[in-house]
């Protein structure tokens, strides 16, 4: 457990809540022991109020339905389970034998659910800021990339609509390049259409780099028509 204590960036008091936290429900019912459930659903609760507040306090000029938009946007099963491989949550979960199909075949839920008991047990190891560091520098720049292109238009779909009316199509987004540092990163993006380049666009997450070319795309046709 030191090695996934120093993934965490948090070293427990009391280790059997780490534990207890890492316990899926079929190991528990085949050992008789408790579940990570109850911690999940306290550690559920937790991530959606610590991230709540630093989506209005650090972002202040969003209108409620954008902070709604962004947290709905990084609190998903899709961002934990990201957290949880990161960590290599998978290298610790006491699984029972209906569940354990391979570390590399752990189902989504049951990281992205981890990572929820792991905030809660957090929280009743210590306090509310440590629960808070946790989330916050696990999901810091998912919010950030999440705001970049929240309240904008989905460029994306309305060129794909737009490129339908000419029958069957297909689209593809591809990620040429990538600049920066880790830490002020930028992505450069290429979007074809039946294999053919309409537009490249550049932006500091892959998504935000993917709209903007297709913004470019749909720009280029109101020029050329």
């Amino acid at each position: 457990m030191k090695s996934l204590e120093e993934n965490i960036g948090y070293l427990f008091k009391d280790k059997e809540l780490l534990k207890k936290a890492l316990t899926h429900t079929s190991y528990a019912y085949e050992k008789g022991v408790e579940s990570n459930e109850k911690l999940e659903f306290l550690g559920d609760s937790i991530l959606e109020f610590i991230t709540s507040i630093y989506i209005y306090q650090k972002y202040p000029k969003l209108k409620e339905g954008e902070m709604t938009k962004v947290r709905a946007t990084v609190v998903c099963e899709e961002s934990l389970y990201k957290i949880a491989t990161k960590l290599r949550f998978n290298e610790f979960l006491y699984l029972g034998k209906s569940e354990i199909k391979g570390k590399e075949q752990i189902r989504k839920a049951i990281l992205a659910d981890s990572v929820e008991a792991v905030i809660a047990a957090i929280y009743l190891d210590s306090n509310l800021e440590e629960a808070r560091k946790f989330i916050i520098s696990n999901l810091e720049e998912e919010i950030r990339n999440a705001t970049e292109h929240v309240g904008q238009k989905d460029y994306k779909t309305v060129l794909q609509e737009k490129l339908q009316e000419h029958g069957n199509t297909s689209i593809k987004y591809v990620i040429i390049d990538e600049k920066g540092p880790d830490h002020e990163k930028s992505f450069v993006a290429k979007v074809e259409w039946n294999g053919k380049k309409l537009a490249i666009g550049e932006g500091k997450s892959k998504k935000a780099a993917e709209m903007e070319a297709a913004r470019k795309a749909l720009e280029n046709f109101k020029t050329n028509n």
